[in-house]
Parts: C-alpha cells; structure tokens; sequence
C-alpha cells in the first residue's frame, strides 16, 4: 500500500493537476532555509513543478488545445488571422520578453544549492539525486531552446544574481551569439544525458529520461544547424551583413559550426532510434488512456487519471456534434472548434503507392468529397481528419458516427474553419465526452528521432546511401501504409505541382529529396505543434506572399448535399468565397486584414520575435540612463520603442 501511494503521489505531481497546487510543503524560492535541497524528498517536488513547462491537452487554444498548436502554421488554421503572417501587426511589447527568467533563476538556483551540499556533504549522493539534477538541467535547457526560437541571440546566466548589483544585472544582459546559446543547451543537455536514469528504468515510468534528453538534443541541434544554414547572409545570424552584435570579436566559422551541429543531431538521434521500435499502429498513439505498453516509441507521456486526480479541463476526447432531427432523419454536424487542417496538408500527403497525388491518377480519387480525398491515402491522414463514417463517440451505448462537418454555427455547433475536421487524438476511443480526464498525450517519442536522423544525414553528406537511414525512412512508412521505396516518390515528384511552402528555403526551391524529407516530417508530426518551428528554420515563410489559406473542396460537389442539408435543418450557411474564386473554401476571405494584403504576406523580421522596451531600459550602463546606451541591441528589422512595428 506504501508503494502504491508513493507511485500515485508521484504520478499526481508530474502530471500536471488543474485542481490542487501540490507544493504544500515549504515555497520553493531563493528564501527556503538551510535546510532545503538537503535531502532527496526536498528535490522531487521542485522538478515535479518544473513537468508544467511541457506540453498538455491544455497547451494550445481552445477546446482541441494541444492538437490546435499548429494553428500558428500554414497546417492548421482558424477564421481569424495569424498576426505573424502580416505586415505591421507585430508590435514591440513594453515588456515581457525576459520573463522565462523566472525559470532559468529557478533551475540556477537548484542546480548551485544541490552542488554546493554535495560538496559540504549535507546532501548524501547517489543515483536519484543525480536523476533529479540530470532533470533541472534539461529543463533550464528546454527554457533555454524556446528563447532561442524567439529571440536568436541571448544571455547566457548559469549564477544566481541578486536584485541589488545593478552593474552585474546589466553584465548578465548582454547578449550572446545563437550558435553559443545552442551550444550552452547542448552541453545541460550532456550533463542530463549522463545523470538520469535510461527508459529502462523502473524509476523513470512517468519521469524523463535519458532517452528525452538525447531526442531533445537531436531537435535543438537540428534547428540551429538549418537555421544557419538557410538564414546565412542575413542579419539573423551571427556575422552575418547587418548582424547587431559584435561583428569585430566575431570569428566563428559558421560552415564548421553547422557541420558541428548536424553532427550532433545525428549521433543523438540515431542513439535513440537504435534503441527504440515504432508502435505498429499510429493511430494508437493518441487514442488510448494508458501508454506504458508503448515505451518502444513513447519515452515520455502525460497520464490523466480520475483514481490519481490527475486531470485537465479540456474536452477530454476532443470531439462534439450536433444533432438535429428533421422527420425520421438525423442531421449530424461534427464541430470543429473554429479550426481545421489546411488543404497544403492535406494535399502533401502520399497515396499508398507512394506517389503525389498529381502522379497517382489511377489511385487517387480527387477531393470533391470528404470520403474521396481520404481513399488510398497515408494512414497518418486517414485516422488524424474525420470523414463521414468515422465515429464521434459513444454516447449512452449507441455510436455518434460523423456526417457533416459543422461549417455553420448553429444549435451549439461549433465551426470548423476548413472542412477538415482534426480527429488526432479521439480517432475510435471510448472517452467521456467532456470527460475532465482525456486521452495519453505523447509528449516525446522515438519516431522524432527517425526524422531528426533522416534530414541531419542528408543534410550532412548530401546522400541517402546509409543503412540507418534507409531502415528508419522504411519504418516510417510502412506504419503509415505507403509503399517503402521512398526513391520511387522522389523521383515522381514535380516541385512545381506541389503546394507546400516547405519546397522553399528562401526564395529557392530545395531539391526533391530534401523536400520528401520535409514531406515525411510534416506527415508524421500532424497537430504536434511542429510546423512553425519547421518552416522559420527552413526559411520557408519568404515566399509567404499574397497566400490563401484553402481548405476543402467546397463547390464542385459537396455544396451541393450540405446546402441541402442545410436546408432541411433550416440553418442558413454562406461560404467565405464563391466559386469563382477559388473551388476551395478559404476561411479568411470574409478577413478585413488579409482581404487588405489579398492573402498572407509575411514580413522577414518576424522570424524572430521583438525584445520588449523594458530589456533596453534596465541595462543602461548607468540605472536609469538613455536607452540607446544599453549594452543591448534589438533583433534585426525592430526598433527600440514599445509600441512600434516592424521597420518597413
């Protein structure tokens, strides 16, 4: 009974309750006495509360949250516009930008009082306590790595400072170059690497691993090596024509650094990919309570549990309808949360054959239909959109089978912005709707690895001709259903019929393989928040002009049945654009800011985010002092002004 109680206390912890703060033990600050980070049990609820930094059910915006992350992306999209894709919508914010520091003060903290006893000795080593450390540096550099998303260049502070020495406050501000920043993550994640427990480990059932560190270190050294790599020549990188920072002191070959970095990512990588298997079926990933079955591929998941008050107060499988009786009829309109996947996704994905779609005649069944598009298709696609037949829910013993998407908002229907309703993570499960304990949330799985591994090795050597690569590229697809010759797919791929912005890195079109390598991550990774990270580190954003969002075929035939039925329902639905301008409906059509720039068009400065005003501000050599004396400089194309746009 001990140890179950200990396991549900532990589990209750880490994974994230909406109901009960668990510190209810002494604050976890700089002020804590003598006595803390002196023994074991003082260590685990301070990593327990660092567990919050990663994703959940309730990560992204509204009802779907985490699987609408991807709504900051060209694969997913609301009715209202994405502020980053326009011009002059972006403002440099008065503060804001240094508040992940809260967190970086917190790991510092833990990391310095945990080294310092176990010097003195009053804290007694041993393998848990190396785990517990292993888990505050992978998360100071997973904090770390999404402030070098943002803002590219950035301090580096491993000491705990004190609010009263200004002069070493102002010091601890001056940025360093982003190649030194994903360095420095790099090297916590080495330490991580070496302290915590392997997956193996009974210790670590619902704990990082050293697994999650070396999968993670593969995504941060992939996203810095593309990143120099397809921004080179740009103020964005360090050295690089107009780069803010000390280009005199800057000496770095950034080929090396590159090479450095791909490098890593493929020996990290391929460290977890050998030791790691795919789940045969895909679609289990996301449609179960329980993931321990699945530790081949998933190194870390979030369990919802009512026995263990572990919850989250979304809809717990993500899906809805309304129904609506019109004589011995039944109308069911399936919601989608004013959200839905793009018709460039859609499109991307192969047919089984392993052939585009536009290079598959015989196979593919065109997309005047929901059911249509969906046939022949990557399973990844299939069992991650609904399509009429696919089940909603069961619902006092009978099945709620989809019908309809719900393009109009009526009778507490809920819009799905493109006709392509996401069913990833409520595909075919038993979950109450409503329920405050929703399906297991893969947070890192093995399959990343593949993709890391893939593109870092052809990136590196220009070459498919590896057997670690070749092996993990074939697992990918026959999980997915597609036929395993990946170079039959590349060789049938024409760039100029494909539509995803991917094919780009700047305003150049990549070659065919590294596209069908972008390809194959966009498909595995649908509704996993990975898109936008993707397309600034491929630069793809460039040729973001004058671009309509579509999503599905709405006036070649389906219009036609669904008007109809909308009809006999009495519900009234105007499509955002008519036929003649494109068969596809295009959700912002009816959008004043992008009608005003006919389409999305994106501003190279938003590749990286505004330092806020307060950053310039309290680093003047002198408190209080002009801000254009700050030891701090502004992310190219940004002005030092709160309040301010983009420099035009």
């Amino acid at each position: 009974m001990k140890l179950k109680y200990i396991f549900l206390f532990s589990a209750t912890l880490l994974m994230g309750t909406s109901c009960a703060d668990f510190l209810d033990k002494e604050p976890i600050s700089d002020n804590v006495d003598g006595n803390f980070f002196t023994a074991e049990n003082q260590l685990e609820p301070y990593c327990n509360n660092m567990y919050g930094l990663l994703p959940d059910h309730g990560t992204g915006t509204g009802t779907f949250g985490y699987f609408t992350t991807d709504n900051n992306s060209d694969d997913m999209t609301t009715i209202d516009q994405v502020d980053n894709f326009l011009p002059q919508r972006v403002q440099v914010p008065a503060t804001g930008s240094y508040g992940s520091f809260s967190t970086i003060r917190n790991c510092n903290l833990f990391l310095a009082r945990t080294e310092e006893n176990l010097k003195n000795g009053t804290l007694s080593p041993g393998a848990n306590v190396n785990h517990y450390i292993g888990e505050m540096y992978f998360f100071r550099a997973y904090t770390y790595f999404s402030l070098l998303k943002a803002y590219g260049d950035f301090p580096i502070l491993t000491e705990v400072l004190t609010d009263g020495d200004y002069a070493a406050n102002v010091e601890a501000n001056k940025r360093k170059p982003r190649n030194e920043v994903a360095r420095f993550i790099l090297s916590d994640l080495d330490q991580a690497i070496d302290l915590m427990y392997p997956k193996s480990n009974s210790f670590t059932a619902h704990r990082l691993n050293r697994e999650c560190a070396l999968l993670f270190k593969s995504r941060v050294a992939l996203y810095e090596a593309t990143w120099e790599k397809y921004h080179a020549g740009t103020a964005r990188v360090p050295g690089g024509p107009g780069w803010p920072g000390d280009a005199a002191s800057f000496h770095t070959d950034l080929n090396q650094e590159i090479q450095f970095f791909l490098d890593e990512a493929i020996k990290s990588a391929k460290e977890v990919g050998d030791g790691s298997s795919l789940t045969t079926n895909y679609a289990s990933l996301y449609n179960q309570t329980d993931l321990s079955g699945q530790r081949g591929e998933v190194l870390l998941w979030r369990m919802y549990s009512e026995d263990a008050k572990v919850q989250n107060q979304v809809m717990g499988a993500t899906h809805g309808y309304g129904a609506i009786e019109v004589g011995d009829k039944t109308y069911i309109f399936s919601h989608g949360d004013n959200t839905g996947f793009t018709r460039s996704l859609v499109d991307s994905y192969l047919m089984t054959n392993g052939l585009p779609i536009y290079a598959s005649q015989s196979s593919y069944q065109g997309d005047k239909t929901l059911e249509s598009t969906m046939a022949n298709r990557d399973l990844r696609l299939v069992t991650s959109v609904a399509k009429p037949g696919d089940k909603i829910m069961t619902l006092n013993g009978k099945d709620i089978m989809y019908q309809y998407p719900g393009l109009i908002a009526a009778s507490g229907i809920r819009v799905t912005s493109t006709g392509y309703i996401p069913r990833k993570g409520w595909a075919d499960n038993d979950v109450t709707y409503n329920s405050a304990y929703p399906l297991a949330l893969p947070i890192f799985r093995a399959a990343e690895a593949y993709l890391n591994y893939i593109e870092a090795y052809y990136l590196r050597y220009n070459t498919l001709e590896d057997a670690t690569l070749k092996k993990y590229w074939t697992e990918l697809r026959s999980r997915a259903g597609v036929d395993t010759d990946f170079q039959k797919t590349i060789n049938a791929t024409d760039l100029s019929k494909e539509i995803d912005l991917a094919r780009y890195s700047g305003k150049e079109l990549v070659d065919k393989t590294l596209y069908n390598i972008r390809r194959e991550r966009r498909s595995e990774l649908i509704a996993e928040g990975m898109r936008k990270d993707d397309l600034y580190r491929w630069r793809s954003l460039d040729m973001m002009q004058n671009y309509w969002v579509e999503g599905m075929n709405y006036w070649d035939e389906f219009h036609t049945d669904f008007e109809a039925a909308c009809t006999a329902c009495k519900l009234n639905y105007t499509a955002p654009n008519d036929a003649s301008v494109s068969k596809y409906l295009r959700p912002q059509a009816m959008n004043e800011l992008v009608k005003k720039y006919n389409g999305y068009c994106f501003e190279e400065a938003n590749y990286l985010s505004p330092l806020s005003y307060d950053v310039f501000r309290m680093s003047t050599p002198v408190e209080g002092g002009d801000v254009s004396t700050s030891v701090v400089y502004q992310n190219p194309g940004w002005p030092v002004k709160a309040g301010s746009y983009a420099n035009q």
